[in-house]
């Protein structure tokens, strides 16, 4: 990657609609959003890497565990928000915001997110991988389709494209939400006020595209779990008991 300066961000709430205190729940002996932070140090691309929190307790637990942390405002409306409120406080020329409840995400994901920016129009890139096909129809798995470069057309909890004629079309594409975004991009993004289909798809990327800023996305190496509900969290236990059982760290 260069001499680019890059910032690892792990917003982290611990009020959590679905999964209550979901970022500070155990998986294998560990809380969840230490999952999250070792992936990201362990691809050595970005330094610093640090949890974004307006939690008293999350700082506690990062702070036992050395996981570096800063505090943001509770005011912060979305992860973006707080990864904004922290780029105040550190400077880098790109910002990675990193889901706090994807545990099973793994250091081979943040090379080819990171990669786009060797191309200096890349202002914003996210990763997706081929949609499950047990997730196509499902409104909480965001489906993505991309020009012949890379660029996002479109987001949406719909399936797109629509087989109109049935013809066992199976290229859906799954966004994963982690981004990378550079300094200026953040600042423009944070400035603008919430669109109409980031409102009506509940999709804050959507906001991105109505003002004209393009996303580009990367294929990342599997699927991940971003756990909302007590049975992605068994998931991802299961996962990660067999990834130390095969691979101690």
């Amino acid at each position: 990657m260069g001499t680019m300066r890059i910032a690892g961000v792990i917003p982290a709430r611990l009020a959590s609609t679905r999964l209550s205190r979901k970022v500070l729940r155990e998986i294998a002996g560990r809380p969840m959003l230490e999952w999250v932070w070792r992936a990201a140090r362990d691809s050595e691309l970005m330094d610093p890497i640090v949890v974004a929190t307006d939690s008293d307790e999350v700082a506690a637990v990062c702070r036992a565990r050395q996981i570096p942390f800063a505090m943001t405002s509770p005011a912060c409306a979305s992860g973006s928000d707080r990864v904004r409120e922290v780029a105040t406080q550190i400077d880098a020329e790109i910002y990675v915001n990193i889901q706090g409840d994807e545990p099973t995400l793994t250091p081979d994901f943040f090379p080819p997110l990171l990669e786009l920016f060797e191309r200096t129009e890349v202002q914003v890139a996210t990763l997706a991988v081929r949609c499950p096909p047990d997730e196509i129809a499902n409104p909480n798995a965001v489906k993505v389709v991309t020009a012949l470069d890379g660029r996002a057309l479109y987001f949406s909890r719909a399936t797109i494209p629509l087989d109109r004629d049935a013809a066992g079309f199976a290229g859906y594409r799954k966004h994963l939400g982690i981004y990378a975004y550079r300094k200026a991009a953040l600042e423009q993004f944070a400035a603008l006020p919430p669109g109409w289909l980031e409102r009506v798809e509940r999709l804050e990327q959507l906001r991105l595209l109505e003002n004209g800023i393009d996303i580009h996305v990367a294929t990342a190496p599997r699927d991940t779990i971003g756990v909302d509900t007590e049975e992605d969290l068994l998931r991802a236990k299961a996962i990660l008991q067999e990834r130390l059982s095969t691979r101690p760290l």
